[in-house]
């Protein structure tokens, strides 16, 4: 969860680091800090809270204090010991010889520490043993220098982790390793790289190599070399960043989040851009993922899939849900991917798994994923980040194209991912033969139609705003919705929670009476969601439930429904007709998305950076 950057051959190393942090803070900001060596001693400065902490630590320091040509950085997400100064990274030896910073979580630290004997150890971390057990590898005769020793160490970890270290012998050497957590190395320009996020190097390289599982690498200004855990040269994942600096920052927005809600009709558009074409040969165009390993007609013999993810990414599975089992005929079940490998779920060969991930580094998704093609079942993937681990590892992918999402809270990722769904959902129909051709180029062509109505939905914002403004201090607000509205619902509740810190829940609409109406009291807000459609009259009828008991109703309708919601509603916002009823979803959050942000903004919080959340899940 935590960010790492390091920098080798360059002047002003520090202050790359420190801006290569600013894009990774998403990834965690409980601590940052930094280390240079001269050759003669390492010098670390890190502060506990947010980076701006330590960039005022890092200008009180004497001119050139920590001036140096090699460094690594480090921004905090905690899991062992308390964010404090003490805690933040980088950490060292005794002796200072060697600096580290880590990504995850090495799960057997205890005994390592105990396999140490009495040694002083400055934190409360997991991340400090590896620090030591190579300072002590570095003391054998056979262990020439910062690879070899770090090779030793990596062999005796439990867990997922990235490492990234020096040593003050090695004043231009960075070592780094990787395993089930994220890293990437690169080398420009007589300059060499790493770092658990390619934003963080965007702005020198767009040309990089993900480390696979057990690799290790030593980066200098000469270049990068990469190994395995015995020594043998070993070969990364290469591959170009399509996007550039300027999709990583801000652009004038106030916020990374509000930016990226109005990326959402580009967004959508890239997620639906030449995915129906002619096959290599010419024949009749066809729907086709980004990547496939393995054969269509092994698809076609499908007869259950399993759609895995977590957090919004697991709201936008259950939308995919519902695009399978129209379309495609095969039954689905929607699992959090962190449970899924610990309730022996039945799978086999006949069983597809579909892993939805944003970063496609969510280590309970890739776990899950990883247990379904242990039992043999192929995986597809649906992921933003190219040459992420989870895209690797698939059988098939198909990728949203998103671009760089740094807010935590996820906005555009999820739209791209319902809108993968719907693909998913009409390729598989194709592979089985439910669908004419006909009929899925019908459907895609209504697809394209979704950006200009994400434009129209984006032009509700002053109106939302409005709403916001009403309801900022509200203490309960209950979303509700049916069937391709309830995952709606809840992504509504999730987003008002995770980033105004209210207390929000979704519930099936139909449940109401089963026990979640006994909430609702004068001064409570219901968010409906209740375009039309099939389920439109019934929806109608729990507004009525919730305000016979005192409850505002804020509906989220559509252009048929608007009318008719306004006689029970206390406000409606109609929204565009969807070109399909499935597409319905991405038009109807782009509300909730905004109504969340405007509220939190109105409430003073840090929307792009929530408490207690990071954007990438690498630890279990």
């Amino acid at each position: 969860m935590c960010g790492i950057i390091g920098i080798t051959g360059r002047v002003d190393a520090v202050d790359g680091i420190v801006a290569g942090l600013k894009r990774l803070e998403y990834r965690g900001y409980d601590s940052a800090g930094v280390v240079t060596g001269d050759g003669r001693a390492l010098r670390i400065v890190k502060r506990a809270g947010k980076l701006e902490n330590l960039t005022g630590a890092l200008a009180e320091q004497a001119d050139g204090a920590l001036s140096a040509s090699t460094g690594i950085g480090h921004t905090r997400w905690a899991t062992h010991g308390a964010p404090n100064d003490r805690n933040a990274h980088p950490h060292t030896d005794p002796d200072g010889r060697v600096a580290v910073v880590h990504n995850g979580i090495v799960e057997n630290y205890q005994q390592l520490k105990s396999s140490l004997g009495d040694v002083r150890f400055a934190s409360e971390t997991d991340s400090e043993v590896v620090a030591h057990l190579v300072a002590r590898h570095l003391d054998e005769a056979d262990a020439p220098d910062l690879l070899t020793a770090v090779r030793r160490v990596v062999a005796d970890l439990k867990g997922a982790y990235s490492l990234c270290l020096v040593s003050r012998d090695e004043p231009d050497t960075i070592v780094v390793a990787k395993h089930e957590a994220p890293l990437i190395v690169a080398h420009a320009d007589g300059v060499g790289y790493c770092a658990s996020d390619v934003a963080a190097l965007i702005a020198h390289t767009r040309d990089v190599s993900a480390l696979l599982d057990g690799q290790i690498a030593r980066i200098t200004p000469d270049g990068v070399e990469v190994v395995d855990v015995d020594g043998a040269p070993a070969k990364p994942h290469d591959y170009h960043v399509s996007w550039d600096l300027e999709a990583a920052e801000k652009q004038g927005y106030e916020h990374f989040m509000l930016k990226e809600i109005f990326e959402q009709p580009q967004a959508v558009h890239d997620t639906l851009l030449d995915r129906h074409r002619p096959d290599a040969g010419g024949g009749s165009p066809r729907l086709r993922l980004d990547e496939l390993r393995i054969d269509e007609r092994d698809l076609a013999r499908i007869d259950k899939v399993f759609i895995l993810a977590c957090g919004t990414s697991l709201h936008a599975g259950m939308v995919g849900k519902l695009a399978i089992e129209h379309w495609a005929g095969i039954p689905v079940d929607v699992e959090v991917a962190s449970e899924f490998r610990y309730r022996d779920p039945i799978v086999d060969k006949n069983t597809l798994v579909i892993a939805i991930s944003q970063s496609g580094e969510t280590v309970d998704t890739i776990a899950a994923a990883s247990h379904a093609r242990d039992q043999r079942s192929p995986v597809v993937s649906l992921v933003n980040v190219v040459g992420s681990t989870l895209a690797r590892e698939a059988d098939g992918v198909l990728y949203t194209h998103a671009g760089p999402e740094v807010a935590v809270a996820s906005t555009k990722a999820f739209t791209t991912q319902i809108v993968g769904c719907l693909l998913l959902g009409l390729y598989l129909a194709q592979v089985r033969g439910r669908m004419y051709a006909t009929e899925t180029a019908d459907i895609l062509s209504r697809l394209q139609q979704i950006p200009d109505a994400l434009e129209e939905v984006l032009g509700l914002d002053a109106e939302i705003t409005a709403l916001a403004e009403r309801y900022t201090d509200v203490d309960y607000t209950m979303f509700i919705g049916r069937h391709s509205g309830l995952p709606i619902a809840m992504e509504g509740a999730l987003k008002l929670k995770e980033i105004s810190y209210l207390h929000a829940e979704a519930f099936p609409a139909g449940e109401m009476k089963h026990g979640p109406i006994a909430l609702i009291e004068p001064g409570s807000l219901v968010i409906a969601l209740a375009p039309a459609g099939h389920v439109f009259a019934k929806m109608v009828s729990n507004i009525q439930e919730v305000r016979a008991r005192g409850a505002s109703v804020l509906a989220i309708g559509t252009a048929d429904s608007a009318a008719e919601l306004k006689d029970h509603a206390d406000h409606v916002l109609a929204l565009p007709e969807p070109p399909h009823e499935l597409a319905g979803p991405v038009l109807s959050v782009v509300p909730l998305q905004l109504f969340s942000y405007r509220v939190a903004t109105l409430r003073g919080e840090d929307v792009d950076q929530p408490r207690n959340l990071a954007k990438t899940v690498t630890v279990e």
